[in-house]
């Protein structure tokens, strides 16, 4: 049986995702006390339920403590179970409330921004604990649904595949808070400043070569590459299930997205199960921005 506590901030999207997975067969539970979740386990795997997933967060109050006890029997039972964590921006998440003209649950009388921070220390130890952490700062509702079937869905790797991401960034929008490995491409020569490149990104074939074509590219990639053979193999025996591997330049949109794509190539040529993103290269476009 596959077993998720989905946890998360509140505003993260918790609500979404457990209707993705009850869309994909899990049979769901949401706001169990968390002294409960051993009996629910139990349940499960006596009914023969094969998927199951249930919501854990600070709405709980005082039961919310419980839930470390209640994971350590679950561990001593040599029972099985994955824990979700849906993060966002503090930026994000206020505006979410605003939005639904809500009050944060630690701070019903008060600022939204301080139940935030609230909920963020009281969560830090799960948090620490998660196997898969989903930034959905920059998610509408069929982003999030894809990323669940993604590493819920029947169609899922085998258990002990680890799933990368490679994701380009602009360092000036910030780093992606889900980032595993975060590197920095800002060393390399950049096309930004040269007129007939400038127009294109690194999905084009004359950044893509200009980049790729520098020594210090050429160098960098070698030798990552070398880095991420050793890292992914270890990462999937200590049981890993997703990477999420940053590469960052000033604007992400040049240097970052070429060489995240050259990254990606290399890891899904070694039998990886490789994806790609690229989360600001349409920040910088312009009106009559040429594509090739």
């Amino acid at each position: 049986m596959r077993f998720i506590i989905v946890t998360g901030l509140s505003g993260a999207g918790k609500t979404e995702a457990t209707k993705s997975l009850e869309d994909i067969g899990y049979f769901c539970v949401d706001n169990l006390p968390p002294k409960l979740i051993p009996k629910l386990a139990e349940a499960c795997s006596g009914g023969n339920i094969e998927k199951a997933a249930l919501v854990i967060d600070i709405r709980g109050g005082v039961f919310f403590d419980d839930l470390f006890e209640s994971l350590m029997y679950l561990k001593k039972s040599e029972f099985e179970y994955e824990i979700l964590f849906l993060d966002s921006s503090d930026e994000i998440l206020v505006k979410r409330f605003k939005e639904a003209r809500r009050s944060h649950p630690l701070s019903p009388e008060g600022r939204v921004i301080n139940g935030i921070n609230a909920e963020r220390k009281k969560l830090r130890e799960v948090k620490d604990r998660a196997d898969i952490i989903i930034d959905t700062s920059k998610y509408a509702i069929r982003d999030l649904r894809g990323k669940i079937n993604e590493y819920f869905g029947d169609a899922v790797v085998p258990e002990k595949q680890l799933s990368v991401t490679v994701l380009s960034f602009g360092f000036k929008y910030g780093i992606p808070v889900d980032s595993d490995l975060v590197f920095d491409v800002r060393f390399i020569p950049n096309p930004f400043y040269i007129p007939e490149l400038k127009k294109y990104s690194g999905d084009d074939e004359p950044v893509k070569k200009y980049v790729l074509d520098q020594k210090e590219t050429k160098g960098f990639i070698t030798r990552l590459e070398d880095m991420l053979k050793f890292l992914i193999p270890n990462y999937i025996k200590e049981g890993k299930r997703q990477l999420i591997i940053s590469i960052g330049c000033t604007g992400g949109r040049h240097r970052s997205v070429a060489i995240a794509n050259a990254v990606h190539e290399l890891l899904s040529n070694d039998g990886f199960d490789a994806k790609i993103e690229h989360r600001d290269i349409s920040e910088d476009l312009h009106k009559g921005v040429k594509k090739l």
